[in-house]
């Protein structure tokens, strides 16, 4: 079998009368009526396990509260689709209780019947209604419930209501003002991006049918749709409600319902039922034709039980490991996000003391460039305490291609306080002071040595005289520089004398 993309079970809450009991009761009453036109024509008296019935299965172009809807042109392409299709329990389906046999529309409310041909192209609410049978043999208990609630005085009078499942594959968005429900009122929205921006919105995928405010959002089954069975149920999604059986009162519609020769009445046939012999069933294929002939409704039952039974507790078995996986998925989850966090935040401790660690590095390798940079200002220029502050504040982020470019600019600006250059100049001025001193020297030495030479020639040198003499020289050599302007005449023995002690003491002769 085909595994559609969506499936749907238009099941909900059971409806409640919105006018009063006692008139609500004869609308039900009348509406049951009309269905009855819709029950299939079985011979009941020759099928006593057979319990025909008819309901009304969904409305169309009119939302429900599963927050599902078809148009009519789905309608009309799906409705004959449901002939031979299950009818179950509340729509599981390992509880089949009968199967669906004919199909026809009728007016929304009313329940007249409504000819294929006339619903080209409305968009006004119609049912989808369907006839079938119901298997007394399987669960005779259920069919007497169907049976007795089409009567008015019955406990459970119209308590039982047919509810419809579809497979299909693609939808289009309605969206409805808060207090509508029929779609010829609302926006459809049939873009493949608006869709899947508004789905999550959608009750089949849990959301809260809510598209803003005021308004709901529903989803509009269209393509390939195919009918999946009937559901008996107490609450019905859509706005249907009830399920008609054959009126006991009337006339049997059938030439084959007619007595047999024996006149055997249903009693006879169910006691006859009963007496068969009771056979044991192990599977399902060995319920065939015959054997229903032979067994007793009560092997069924149990058949049926067993599997119930056994496909429930497959059902609790699965279950119980599937959330054992996932206790276990999720502690390991719990474990490795907790793993995580922890890993995160070592990270990022180790990313924040690299990130330290490489700004202390920048940070001394700049003081490091700064300190060499002072440096060198230190050692090529002679500065004072406010000259290397300006430096220093002009320096500190400066990149090496501005730093280049400011050191041109201090060489020319501050070449006056250049060390080599000064200590080349002073070095050049010492040199030229030497060289003028060595000569002036020089040319006092050869004045004396020429003074001395001329006395000597002109008169000869007694031993008073000597000691005379260099007295005078003693006195000369006490003296200061002589003066560049010193005559070339050697002075005589009187003036020597008298420069150098005076006149005063000494006899001359």
């Amino acid at each position: 079998m085909k595994k559609y993309k969506f499936s749907s079970i238009f099941a909900n809450l059971k409806l409640r009368p919105i006018v009063s009991e006692e008139k609500d009761k004869y609308l039900s009453v009348a509406s049951l009526e009309k269905l009855r036109k819709f029950i299939p024509n079985i011979d009941i008296e020759n099928n006593i396990d057979l319990l025909p019935v008819a309901f009304d299965a969904c409305v169309v172009n009119r939302v429900n509260k599963n927050g599902d809807v078809i148009d009519t042109a789905t309608a009309a392409k799906i409705a004959k689709n449901f002939i031979n299709k299950p009818i179950n329990i509340e729509h599981n389906r390992n509880n089949v209780i009968g199967c669906i046999l004919n199909y026809g529309f009728s007016e929304f409310g009313t329940s007249q019947i409504i000819a294929e041909e006339n619903l080209f192209e409305t968009k006004k609410p119609f049912n989808i209604t369907l006839g079938g049978v119901i298997w007394k043999i399987v669960n005779n208990d259920l069919a007497n419930k169907i049976e007795e609630s089409n009567d008015p005085t019955s406990d459970y009078y119209m308590s039982i209501s047919a509810s419809w499942e579809l497979g299909f594959d693609q939808y289009n968005l309605v969206v409805l003002d808060d207090d509508e429900k029929n779609i010829e009122n609302g926006r459809i929205i049939t873009d493949s991006s608006e869709i899947e921006k508004y789905h999550t919105k959608l009750k089949g995928f849990g959301g809260d049918g809510k598209f803003n405010n005021d308004q709901n959002i529903y989803r509009q089954v269209y393509g390939k749709v195919v009918p999946l069975g009937i559901g008996l149920t107490l609450n019905p999604a859509a706005d249907v409600k009830g399920i008609a059986v054959t009126n006991h009162d009337e006339p049997v519609n059938n030439s084959e319902n007619t007595a047999s020769e024996n006149n055997t009445s249903q009693e006879d046939k169910l006691n006859v039922i009963k007496d068969r012999i009771y056979m044991k069933i192990s599977k399902i294929e060995e319920i065939t034709d015959e054997l229903l002939k032979e067994v007793k409704a009560s092997s069924i039952v149990d058949f049926i039980n067993e599997e119930i039974k056994k496909a429930s507790d497959q059902f609790v078995s699965e279950k119980t490991e599937k959330e054992s996986e996932l206790k276990s998925a999720k502690e390991k989850m719990e474990s490795l996000n907790s793993e995580y966090s922890n890993v995160k935040s070592q990270l990022e401790e180790v990313s924040k003391k690299l990130n330290e660690l490489e700004a202390e590095k920048i940070a001394r390798a700049n003081q490091e460039t700064f300190n060499m940079r002072m440096a060198s200002f230190d050692e090529e220029y002679e500065l004072n305490d406010e000259e290397r502050k300006v430096i220093a504040t002009d320096i500190q982020d400066l990149t090496e291609e501005a730093f280049s470019a400011y050191k041109n600019k201090i060489s020319v600006l501050m070449k006056e306080k250049n060390k080599a250059a000064k200590k080349a100049a002073k070095e050049k001025a010492d040199k030229e002071d030497l060289k003028d001193k060595s000569a002036d020297e020089d040319k006092n030495s050869k004045t004396i040595k020429s003074a001395v030479a001329s006395e000597e020639v002109a008169q000869p040198i007694s031993t008073t005289q000597v000691v005379v003499e260099q007295a005078v020289d003693n006195g000369l050599k006490v003296s200061t520089e002589i003066p560049n302007s010193t005559s070339a005449a050697e002075p005589s023995v009187k003036e020597k004398y008298a420069k150098a002690f005076g006149l005063e003491g000494f006899d001359i002769k």
